[in-house]
């Protein structure tokens, strides 16, 4: 091989590369003379002439990564692992962390924020992916506050212009209904609160979807909702056993924790179930509450795009003919048939709109504080600036007093100080 130099001890050109504990060295052939080893780089022009790169002046001096920077990295790689991704996720969540610690407000961050930064790489790849994972799930597994992983979350889309999905909420109830411990048996679950998980998934997507047909969902965490709803389906399941538990055991029998605004989410969801129930005819003769609404979710989620047609549909129609009426016909009607409307209610009277299928922010809009005007005493001996003055001024004799009486003012000081 003459274009790879000489052999110094024999000076034979016949060298020849070989690859010892996979690194690469040139032997000469002939002697068995080890020419060079650890040999660094291959793009300076000296190596071809057999001498050594020292690291310096490699190309390796540009490649330099920080110990936070390796950290982190062996962070992401780490997480890929534990979460069991494919190798083609752990590729595109280490690209996305290095693009992030090029930015100087990145690496001249806190340990805590970096530690995030992790969970939000990770987090990116999986959304666009259309992989299952919560934000909650990485903040579990990193320890860290979901407020500030928010936060940093959003920022980090921002700062490298990422096109990020959201999640898909038919996928984020399959996650979150992963992770209950509702669906074997054991010493802390007993055997009448174990659940198929099959049947406890399909009803739990179909009570979401209702609540997202019914503006339960918009504008608001999908967790609480989730909770509520999968609390509901398990209920139904089994309503003689299941009836007397509660919500709050319910979750710590699960496992999960419990939401904040997840009862009040419970509660909206039954208002609607009853509200179904008085379009179902069977169901129509039944006092029920919403305790015992809870028996009767199945057959309400087997009608139940016709039974939210009918209560949009119904309350919408009412208000439309009584607006089209007459008002002294309308006033008429309503004199002679109180004795015979079943509901003691009045013709002429608004009828009961469909609230609950309206968007919560319309049914309890937030109270706004309504700010006190300064209290001002006005006594009448208060000072008339001169811009002001000319709005008192009414008659064009007014008018003129006041312009001689400012001209009278203005030449007093050059009398009294004559030159």
């Amino acid at each position: 091989m003459p274009g790879r130099g000489r052999c110094p001890d024999c000076g034979s050109t016949e060298l020849v590369e070989d690859s010892h504990y996979s690194q690469s060295q040139l032997v000469c052939s002939d002697c068995g003379c080890v020419v060079t080893e650890g040999v660094l780089t291959t793009t300076f022009s000296d190596e071809g002439n057999l001498r050594e790169v020292t690291y310096s002046r490699s190309t390796g001096e540009n490649e330099q990564v920080s110990r936070s920077q390796q950290r982190g990295l062996r962070r992401v790689r780490d997480l890929c692992r534990v979460l069991q991704l494919p190798p083609t996720f752990e590729d595109t969540a280490v690209a996305y962390y290095q693009q992030a610690y090029r930015h100087a407000g990145i690496r001249a961050a806190r340990l805590q924020k970096k530690e995030v930064l992790v969970g939000c790489c990770v987090l990116i790849t999986c959304r666009q992916h259309n992989w299952p994972l919560t934000m909650g799930a990485i903040c579990t597994l990193l320890y860290v506050d979901l407020d500030v992983f928010s936060s940093t979350y959003m920022q980090i889309v921002k700062l490298l212009g990422l096109d990020v999905p959201s999640l898909c909420l038919a996928e984020l109830v399959k996650t979150y209904c992963n992770s209950f411990k509702l669906f074997e048996a054991s010493p802390s679950v007993p055997a009448k609160y174990v659940e198929d998980k099959e049947k406890m998934l399909s009803r739990t997507l179909q009570l979401v979807e209702l609540a997202s047909e019914t503006w339960l969902v918009t504008g608001r965490h999908p967790l609480p909702v989730i909770t509520a709803a999968t609390f509901l389906a398990w209920q139904s399941l089994q309503p003689a056993y299941r009836l007397s538990c509660s919500l709050a055991r319910f979750c710590k029998l699960a496992n999960v924790d419990l939401p904040y605004p997840a009862s009040s989410r419970l509660q909206e969801l039954l208002a609607v179930l009853l509200r179904m129930a008085e379009h179902l005819a069977w169901l129509r003769v039944l006092r029920l509450d919403k305790r015992s609404v809870v028996k009767h979710i199945g057959d309400l989620l087997q009608h139940r795009h016709s039974l939210v047609r009918s209560a949009f549909r119904d309350g919408t129609g009412e208000v439309e003919t009584l607006e089209k009426e007459p008002p002294g016909q309308g006033q008429g009607q309503a004199e002679g048939e109180v004795g015979n409307n079943s509901l003691g209610l009045l013709q002429g009277k608004r009828p009961a709109s469909p609230a609950l299928l309206l968007p919560p922010c319309m049914l309890k809009p937030p109270k706004r504080t309504c700010p006190t005007p300064p209290v001002s005493t006005v006594t009448g001996e208060e000072d008339i600036s001169d811009s002001e003055i000319e709005q008192y001024l009414r008659t064009p004799q007014e008018v003129r007093d006041f312009q001689r009486a400012q001209a009278a003012r203005q030449a007093a000081p050059s009398v009294a100080n004559p030159p």
